[in-house]
């Protein structure tokens, strides 16, 4: 017998599409708009934006809210539904295909003024959900607004621009003309910046710091929770967001799926409540499984943002020991193309060692393209994959970065690629062996796991791990726990976040 399920909602058909502009599912908006204060949809002089309208779910979610709560207030039907849609909801569309959907699913007609529209009081096509037609603002071949590629977007007025409205103004006060109680809304994610392969570069953000710019009493958006420890060019804007004690709440998923089913989202998704007047703690709700934690915390203890509310007294106990006067891997860990040679560079027929590729392995460099500012080309190199989880994007599920198979020990005189980062450098073989026992150990694994929330580690992801200093012999995961102070409760969220690579990582702790 096949069983299918019956959705009779298009708008959440068209949030299982793939795309950089995610749709949203009706039942995630109203998950979103249960943040706002409920005496919102009782207010009759209250005012709603949604400033990257695709399908007009927000704005219909919140129409049907407010019919409910103005009902006392307004009894007549029709006067009710008027005095919402003209006088309260207003949207800005992102393309205008998504404007006449916004409308089709808003007033039940693609224009606002149309026959079977169910609002009487507009005179014109587009009502308060508004296109416009915008243009890039090209300099050095990058839009000033939104950094667009011009080799990418520059294109005829007949495709899609993405130049979006909301994000390509100086004075967005003056789209309506209006003061916004409300903002909310599920902005596009990233653009193509012609950049190495598929790069692209985020731009939710944009959304967030232009919506603030007006000011409104209440700010939520759902975006890619990849600003919490990484993105290009977030840093300010994590910064930002980390400090401001307005976001109130929080709510976090690891995988994106559980948000967007069938839509892959590199280090999962998140929604907040930035409310304007009341300041103090914010709630962190984290969703993994079906399963909630909740804390409150301060958002900018660390200078990334910590995930997990269990993994905090983790890295504050291992903090609090000052191993080598505090100093972390994070300072020793090479950045990218240590030795100077790219991915792509063709193996020689004689020179330096030099390892490549897993599927190349140990083949030659020329000399006079090798270049060794760090001095550690003559010493003994554990080296490292600066994408050790290739496709790995869903981080709810136990994570091991690394292994015997995706690892090298180069000796004196071996180089690498960009294939490789350098993770420690010393002067003997003893000593890189038990620096590689130190961070195959769970615990270090599990630290360096919080910083990560895309495929790619760099150096700046080791902040968290302690520089011992000195190596000797093989560290284990007992080891630590006793150095650090780990207790049962600890131990068991490590193990249960990080995979088992070797024979010493079953730990009964009451041995």
């Amino acid at each position: 017998m096949i069983q299918t399920n019956y959705n009779p909602d298009v708008l959440s058909c068209l949030a299982n599409l793939s795309n950089d502009e995610v749709f949203t599912p009706p039942s995630l908006v109203n998950n979103i708009l249960d943040l706002l204060p409920a005496q919102l949809w009782s207010d009759q002089k209250a005012k709603f934006l949604d400033p990257v309208s695709k399908s007009g779910v927000f704005l219909r979610e919140m129409a049907k809210r407010l019919m409910i709560g103005l009902e006392r207030q307004i009894p007549d039907r029709q006067m009710r539904i008027n005095h919402i849609f003209s006088k309260q909801l207003y949207g800005i569309a992102i393309t205008d295909l998504t404007a006449l959907l916004s409308r089709r699913s808003v007033y039940c007609s693609k224009t606002a003024n149309g026959k079977y529209s169910i609002c009487d009081s507009f005179t014109d096509d587009q009502g308060n959900i508004l296109y416009k037609l915008i243009k890039h603002t090209w300099a050095s071949g990058r839009c000033t607004y939104c950094g667009a590629s011009q080799e990418v977007y520059d294109r005829e007025d007949a495709l899609e621009s993405y130049a979006y409205n909301f994000i390509h103004t100086n004075n967005p006060e003056k789209i309506f003309n209006m003061k916004f109680d409300v903002i909310v809304g599920n902005p596009p994610y990233q653009l193509s910046d012609a950049g190495h392969g598929r790069s692209a570069s985020p731009i939710y953000h944009k959304f967030i710091e232009q919506a603030k710019k007006l000011n409104p009493k209440y700010l939520t958006m759902i975006i890619p929770a990849r600003w919490y420890a990484g993105g290009k060019g977030l840093d300010e804007f994590r910064a930002e967001m980390l400090a401001d004690n307005r976001i109130r709440k929080l709510i976090d998923f690891e995988n994106s799926n559980d948000v967007f089913p069938g839509v892959d989202v590199a280090g999962g998704i998140c929604y907040f409540l930035w409310d304007r007047d009341n300041k103090g703690l914010c709630e962190v709700v984290n969703l993994i499984d079906g399963k909630q934690v909740k804390s409150e915390r301060a958002l900018d203890e660390f200078s990334i943002f910590i995930r997990h509310s269990q993994a905090i007294p983790i890295i504050r106990k291992v903090s609090e020991k000052k191993e080598n006067e505090g100093k972390r891997l994070s300072s020793i860990v090479s950045s990218r193309k240590p030795f100077g040679l790219p991915t792509n560079y063709i193996p020689q027929n004689s020179g330096i060692p030099c390892w490549f590729i897993q599927k190349i392995g140990l083949k030659y460099a020329n000399k006079n393209d090798v270049s060794d500012d760090n001095n550690v080309l003559d010493k003994w190199k554990l080296l490292l994959p600066p994408a050790p989880i290739a496709g790995q994007t869903d981080f709810s599920k136990p994570v091991g970065f690394y292994y015997d198979g995706n690892t090298r020990i180069a000796k004196p005189g071996e180089c690498c690629t960009e294939s490789f980062i350098v993770a420690g450098a010393f002067s003997t073989e003893k000593e890189v062996l038990s620096f590689k026992s130190y961070l195959f150990t769970k615990i270090v694994r599990f630290l360096l796991l919080q910083t990560v929330v895309s495929q790619h580690v760099t150096k700046d992801k080791f902040q968290f791990i302690p520089d011992l200093g000195k190596y000797e012999g093989e560290y284990t995961d007992k080891m630590l726990i006793k150095r650090w102070g780990i207790n049962d409760e600890e131990w068991n969220f490590i193990d249960s976040k990080i995979k088992n690579i070797g024979t010493n990582e079953n730990i009964e702790l009451d041995e």
